[in-house]
């Protein structure tokens, strides 16, 4: 039980002790530390290991991770792998392979492989509208355009939002078919390209896309982005010095 002396003490935080009361709460510390001790000593090895292991991965995180066990799972990527999925294009088409396709050629193979989620002219909301809604973005043209909003939202399709053609090729050739990605061909991914942009209104039913074409393909709402003015994204934040 704590002395008069060490219930003064014992008001205060662990361990403080005021000079006039010295031997007092050196008491009251050893009876806190003692406390101490054998509440750990109850607790199971585990849970003892757990808590130094957290406290030594704050002194020193690497040392930490060092001691860890490992498992013998996976394995580093070979080059050629990390080269498998090097597949985005950017807007200027840099990297777009050999090969082309028309609207008329896209047709029969979107039929086969894309249909079935987004609908025969990709109009099925089911997954994403592809086609429509031109001008849903513009305040003054809503009104005029009820029948493609979607949730009382503008329609973010190929016609209507996306800024870039090769963009288009570049979500397909790596992230479709849903069930399959990767699997089209890159004359099959141009001519699939090709018949959602006419299906868009973009091109004409013949008008071969290619590496070279493609690029040359002016979106409709390619003007309709504004630069990001926040200081951490954009080239500004990119070519700053860390």
């Amino acid at each position: 039980m704590f002395t008069s002396s060490q219930a003064k003490g014992a008001s205060k935080a662990p361990f403080e002790h005021s000079p006039k009361s010295d031997g007092a709460g050196k008491a009251g510390a050893r009876t806190y530390t003692d406390s101490l001790s054998r509440r750990l000593r109850r607790r199971t090895p585990g849970v003892v290991v757990a808590g130094v292991l957290l406290l030594v991965a704050g002194l020193n995180p690497p040392a930490a991770l060092a001691q860890l066990p490992t498992y013998g799972v996976g394995r580093p990527p070979t080059v050629e792998e990390v080269k498998a999925w090097d597949l985005t294009i950017p807007p200027d088409g840099q990297g777009l392979p050999q090969g082309s396709g028309t609207a008329a050629l896209g047709k029969p193979i979107y039929a086969q492989r894309c249909a079935s989620c987004h609908g025969d002219k990709g109009e099925d909301p089911k997954y994403r509208v592809l086609t429509g809604g031109r001008r849903t973005l513009t305040a003054a043209e809503l009104p005029k355009n009820v029948d493609w909003l979607i949730g009382g939202e503008p329609a973010l399709t190929i016609g209507s939002f996306w800024q870039y053609a090769t963009t288009l090729w570049s979500y397909i050739n790596r992230a479709q078919p849903f069930d399959e990605p990767g699997s089209l061909k890159a004359d099959e991914v141009y001519a699939v390209t090709a018949y959602l942009l006419h299906l868009n209104g973009i091109i004409g039913e013949n008008d071969v896309i290619d590496a070279k074409t493609l690029p040359r393909v002016k979106m409709p709402n390619r003007d309709g982005f504004v630069p990001d003015a926040r200081p951490d994204v954009g080239k500004a934040a990119r070519t700053r010095k860390r």
